[in-house]
């Protein structure tokens, strides 16, 4: 059943029953310069109406009669806000001629059904339609009281605005802090990108190498990492564990398409989990102070909306289909097709190869140890590309580095989320991050041992961790680990 008015080019027309809806449409078709016929039975609204020069006569729709007469008409809406005479005049119209394309009006979704098994191509449910107008009035007011309140914070800063992404970002936390910090600078506000971790993986090397995105790396520990700046805005930065727990400044704004809790108090908190990534909604402040948009930043935007939901394949919301849409004519093609044509690190060929020979399969969960790595960020292609292997519908791939576990799982299968997988398997010691699809999580390595790492014991943390990592995951998934390489 469509919800919607489908106008063509057809060249005749016929209005059954013109209340306001029906007098709507008819004006609108005759300013278009439609040829319409209009039937009602209320003498009085026809003689207004031809006072009007409108093609109008006097009928009962329910009669057969009535469809013989627009019989010439392309198309018939059957519009009146008696929804059995529209029955009646749906099965009439629809008996003499199987051509005539039919449009009725419902009064909800049962109506809507029963004329569309009569015969109407096309239903529309005016309560459902101002509904959506509702929707869609309060969605823009939201986003512009939104903007006027975000303008206010950033426009308080006093010296600069530090944006920070989560650790090791990803094209979407790089790009949400590009956009950002265009905005600042469209409120005359100067702005810095940092963030924690590495940038491993090499699409986003050469995202930020093509796009000459500056950013700046900084230690957690470091409490002079954000000296003299006054305001600070976290983006794309959330934590399935604790979103801030792991920041020590004072926040002042926090964006995000992650859906999770914030414990204590920011200024300005725009968390939208509806949305399948935080460059949607970056783009859509983006719209909404009216910039005039750099191609570097369209371009950051669009791939980060692409990376996010797998170039549209993977939890899409028309949000982002329509940010993407608007991002589209000034993006840089050609720096797209470069940044998501990387090559394959040594290293990250090594972790692969690791994996997939260390890897256990139950059932379509696959969970493989990669051993001691350098680059954590080649956990997330590794668990990417063994997700292509028939029958595979979730991956997740583990190493040590640095005293650290670093974990990157990721999932196709609709019934599981992977986040909240690794929440309930490693919350109480370890950091989550991600959501239904892709996440990861980074643990201690002695807390999840109990023994000090050192050259003599690293096989035996190597077993230890490899046992206990593995059991957690499978038990988390629903099934039971059979300890060994059963997908060799």
């Amino acid at each position: 059943m469509s919800t919607g008015v489908t106008i063509s080019s057809m060249s005749r027309y016929a209005i059954l029953g013109c209340g306001s809806v029906g007098h709507a449409v008819a004006d609108e078709l005759i300013d278009q310069g439609k040829d319409v016929l209009i039937v009602d039975r209320d003498d009085d609204r026809v003689e207004t109406l031809r006072d009007r020069d409108m093609n109008a006569q006097v009928g009962d729709i329910r009669e057969e009669a009535i469809a013989e007469s627009v019989a010439e008409h392309d198309v018939v809406l059957i519009l009146s806000s008696d929804v059995e005479a529209n029955k009646a005049a749906v099965s009439n119209v629809r008996a003499r001629d199987d051509d005539q394309f039919i449009i009725a009006r419902a009064s909800d979704p049962v109506s809507g059904d029963e004329l569309a098994e009569l015969g109407a191509n096309s239903v529309i449910n005016p309560s459902a339609v101002i509904a959506e107008s509702a929707l869609r009035l309060l969605e823009s007011g939201e986003l512009e009281h939104r903007a006027q309140h975000l303008s206010e914070i950033i426009a308080q800063t006093q010296n600069e605005l530090a944006i920070v992404t989560h650790e090791n970002p990803d094209p979407d936390a790089i790009a949400s802090a590009v956009a950002l910090r265009a905005i600042a600078e469209f409120l005359g506000v100067d702005a810095e990108i940092f963030y924690f971790g590495d940038m491993g993986h090499q699409e986003n090397r050469a995202f930020v190498n093509l796009l000459d995105v500056e950013m700046t790396a900084v230690e957690r520990d470091d409490p002079d990492a954000f000296e003299g700046f006054d305001t600070i805005a976290l983006v794309d930065h959330a934590m399935l564990t604790d979103t801030t727990a792991r920041f020590d400044q004072s926040v002042d704004v926090l964006i995000d398409h992650h859906d999770v809790d914030v414990t204590e108090e920011i200024p300005f908190v725009d968390i939208r989990p509806e949305m399948n990534s935080t460059s949607t909604i970056l783009t859509k402040y983006i719209q909404e102070f009216d910039l005039s948009l750099e191609e570097s930043v369209a371009t950051a935007l669009l791939y980060g909306i692409r990376a996010e939901t797998l170039d549209f394949k993977r939890d899409t919301t028309p949000a982002d289909l329509t940010a993407a849409a608007y991002l589209y004519p000034f993006a840089n093609h050609d720096t797209l097709e470069q940044v998501e044509s990387p090559s394959m690190s040594p290293e990250t060929l090594d972790v692969l190869a690791e994996a997939i020979t260390n890897r256990e399969v139950q059932g379509s969960h696959l969970v493989s140890n990669a051993g001691f790595i350098r680059d954590r960020e080649a956990l997330e292609q590794a668990a990417q590309h063994l997700l292509n292997l028939e029958g595979i519908t979730t991956t997740a791939v583990f190493g040590i580095a640095n005293n650290t576990i670093y974990l990157a799982a990721r999932s196709k299968d609709i019934r599981l989320n992977i986040g909240r997988v690794l929440l309930d398997a490693f919350e109480e010691i370890g950091e989550t991050m991600g959501h239904s699809t892709q996440a990861r999580v980074e643990i201690p390595l002695g807390i999840f041992t109990g023994i000090e790492t050192n050259e003599d014991n690293r096989q035996t943390l190597l077993h230890l961790t490899e046992e206990a990592v593995r059991k957690k995951l499978f038990t988390a998934m629903g099934v039971e680990s059979e300890g060994g390489n059963s997908g060799s």
